[in-house]
């Protein structure tokens, strides 16, 4: 563990903590206390000093504990949670469990306090600032084609909406392909990754990226309506809990899905579709398509009623928004 990371462990009760308390807890002198000061807010993190008291963060940070995030899991989930890493700050988890499939085991999970180069779909950012959020990846191989996993994602979403029932949240629903959504504003995004051979098996890497407790300031670059659980919820909500809760959620999607598919969440996903019935525009690399959604089909794709008839469309590059006049996420 590094000197930066120590003395984050010891400002997370958001208390204020003295320049002498502090080295002599590091064993460092005051000058090198206050470039790991220094360090620390150069990774984002908010924190300050006052003379006579000392130094303290802006706002109490819960770091992820493994301890904890087991105690949130059932038997079950901790029978196929292979391993679970847990890392300060990496580019991002999906890319650290991609480059590694070949000598991980299914149900290796990995988490991050904080993402440099984290990723949404079609090559966007996913914004990650430390300790606020769960950045979650988790391997799983299947024994099954390209096109029996197209719905996996789609599943995916169901695992994560009841993830947040299980905290009290009662009304998110699911916007094709990826997002989850409170009152029309995203509260997390999964990216789904595969690489193997045409004859199997395929390496799949979900990652979920779900805002817990966003705070004001980093949300302001975000450039789409947005929630997250604390607001949603209305209350503090542990974020190792909300992690256990995740996982627990998570490896049973993946493990079920092995067994009966996309078939298993269909219902479920039609029940949480935030769009059903409305009318949309789906934004392709060449053209736009308007129609009214009519749900997915067994395979996940979307189904949009359009002047033509009735088409079924796959996420590939495409994205989905409600009609102008409409819009709200």
């Amino acid at each position: 563990m590094s000197d930066t990371f120590k003395l984050l462990t010891i400002l997370a009760d958001g208390r204020f903590h003295s320049g002498a308390t502090l080295g002599a807890a590091l064993g460092l002198s005051r000058s090198a206390v206050w470039k790991q000061i220094n360090a620390l807010k150069e990774s984002g993190i908010d924190c300050y000093s006052v003379t006579g008291k000392g130094y303290r963060l802006a706002s109490p940070v819960e770091l992820l504990c493994s301890e904890q995030i087991n105690v949130a899991m059932d038997d079950q989930s901790l029978e196929l949670l292979s391993e679970l890493e847990i890392h300060q700050n990496i580019p991002s988890t999906n890319r650290h469990l991609m480059a590694r499939v070949d000598t991980i085991n299914n149900g290796h999970a990995c988490l991050a306090e904080q993402q440099s180069a984290g990723r949404g779909r079609r090559g966007r950012a996913w914004l990650s600032p430390f300790g606020r959020n769960v950045y979650l990846s988790l391997y799983w191989q299947y024994q099954l084609s390209p096109a029996e996993l197209s719905g996996l994602a789609l599943a995916v979403g169901v695992g994560v909406v009841r993830t947040l029932q299980a905290v009290g949240i009662e009304d998110a629903k699911l916007k094709w392909p990826n997002d989850v959504l409170w009152q029309g504003r995203k509260m997390a995004g999964i990216l789904l990754e595969m690489s193997g051979e045409a004859t199997g098996p395929y390496h799949v890497v979900a990652g979920v990226g779900l805002n817990v407790d966003m705070g004001p300031q980093p949300g302001q670059v975000i450039d789409q309506p947005w929630t997250d659980i604390a607001s949603a919820a209305g209350y503090h909500v542990s974020r190792n809990r909300v992690v256990g809760l995740l996982l627990t959620s998570l490896l049973k999607t993946l493990h079920q899905y092995e067994r009966h598919g996309f078939d298993a969440f269909l219902d479920a996903w039609r029940q949480l579709d935030a769009f059903r019935g409305a009318e949309v525009s789906l934004l392709m690399p060449t053209q736009t398509i308007t129609g009214y959604v009519r749900g997915v089909d067994r395979a996940g794709a979307l189904l949009l009623e359009t002047d033509a008839g009735l088409r079924s469309f796959y996420s590939g590059e495409v994205s989905l928004r409600l009609k102008e006049a409409e819009r709200c996420c």
